[in-house]
């Protein structure tokens, strides 16, 4: 059973848990992944979970300010981060509301394998892709067709058997060895009884699969046709597993298993889903529209990208840009820790789409619960947003009512 040590994003290692072996093998690996805070490795803004070469999991959870006490912190904080993770562009498969509860309770390995086990499990109930591969076999019966050279080199003093060729139906597919080498590098690291329960009953479906002798090549010769489109997710887990497709790729880990989100893309990709999913008044437009600042000759160039437009009438009314960044209301710098170049970025914004309000959305925490106000020097408004990631129904109400409200009101 694999030891697991959990810690939160930017947190030290140092006194964490992990031996100096972990620590030694650690210190090797990407550096935007771990960084260094005052001569000691901490965690960065990627959290997931990393094994290394003895078993061990690092799980690294994201520093999320939840109100209220009740049930384990650290549950609670998986719970809000995964209903995060249903958002996120490179998740393959969604994880069900009804699933996060349970899957919570769970390291953040253990949360993923469960979801893997599960969309495993019809393929290993109802029996795994096949293809008809050539078999060359000297048989004492005649089956398919007799391949005269071998035979008459085989069989020219025995007239009871014949060298034949013939298909033959066979499981050893590029798709299922990379299944099976996924569930093998997955065994050691697994904490949870119920899924080295789950796994076990899993590799006995796939118990004539050989593992990949070069995963690599299986992953790039394996295809799923119209026959095998419920292994498609599968097959995306797999990747995940295997070579961490989808999320960042570090050098020197990949014997292991990582699993590493980027959490700036994660809270975007949520932020985005929560207005699409909880408001009605406006049209969400991701990442746009795209308009040019400038151009050379006819040619439009530097093009301006918002993270979110709220659209009504065919018109932009109000844009969005989204930061996992930690904002602190209580200190006397009156930026209080927003990037300068962030309110530049945003007040091109306002100007190329002529709103009369634009926000930057930020994490909420204990010392940023409301929204702080800056008007720009012509008039435009500009809010800092604290958004509740444990609570983004009532948090997109109230950054819509705040940005209505900015935009009503006429420039001083």
């Amino acid at each position: 059973m694999s030891r697991v040590v959990t810690v939160r994003e930017h947190d030290s290692l140092a006194g964490s848990g992990l031996d100096d072996e972990d620590l030694d093998e650690l210190r090797y690996f990407a550096r935007d992944v771990l960084k260094r805070v005052d001569g000691n490795m901490a965690a960065s803004s990627y959290v997931g979970m990393v094994t290394t070469g003895r078993g061990t999991v690092l799980e690294i959870l994201p520093k999320i300010d939840l109100d209220g006490l009740g049930d384990n912190p650290l549950e609670r904080t998986r719970r809000v981060f995964l209903e995060m993770l249903r958002s996120w562009r490179g998740l393959p498969a969604q994880v069900a509301y009804s699933d996060i509860r349970s899957m919570s309770r769970f390291p953040m390995l253990d949360a993923f394998v469960r979801q893997f086990l599960r969309m495993l499990a019809p393929i290993a109930r109802n029996g795994l892709a096949r293809r008809y591969v050539n078999v060359e076999e000297n048989l004492r019966y005649l089956r398919g067709r007799i391949v005269f050279g071998p035979h008459l080199r085989e069989n020219a003093s025995n007239r009871t058997r014949f060298y034949t060729a013939h298909g033959e139906l066979s499981v050893n597919r590029p798709a299922n060895r990379l299944i099976r080498t996924a569930l093998n590098r997955l065994a050691p690291r697994i904490s949870n009884n119920t899924n080295r329960q789950l796994l076990h009953e899993t590799l006995a479906a796939f118990e004539d699969v050989p593992l990949s002798a070069d995963a690599g090549a299986d992953w790039r010769a394996h295809r799923i046709d119209r026959s095998m489109n419920h292994y498609r997710p599968v097959m995306q887990w797999v990747g995940l597993f295997l070579f961490n497709r989808g999320l960042a790729t570090f050098s020197g880990m990949n014997r292991n298993v990582s699993l590493l989100f980027p959490m700036e893309q994660v809270f975007e990709d949520f932020i985005v889903d929560s207005f699409r999913r909880y408001q009605q008044r406006y049209a969400v437009v991701w990442q746009g529209p795209r308009r040019a600042m400038a151009s050379i000759g006819d040619e439009p160039v530097f093009s301006t990208r918002p993270d979110i437009a709220l659209r009504a009438g065919g018109e932009v009314r109000l844009i969005l840009d989204a930061k996992w960044k930690r904002v602190d209301a209580t200190t006397d710098d009156l930026k209080h820790g927003i990037q300068q170049e962030d309110v530049y970025q945003l007040y091109a914004y306002a100007k190329r789409n002529r709103c009369e309000a634009v926000a930057l959305v930020y994490p909420r925490n204990e010392s940023f619960r409301r929204p702080l106000r800056y008007r720009f020097f012509d008039g435009v408004r500009l809010l800092a947003i604290p958004f509740d990631v444990a609570e983004p129904k009532p948090s997109v109400a109230r950054a819509i009512g705040e940005l209505e409200k900015e935009a009503d009101d006429k420039p001083l």
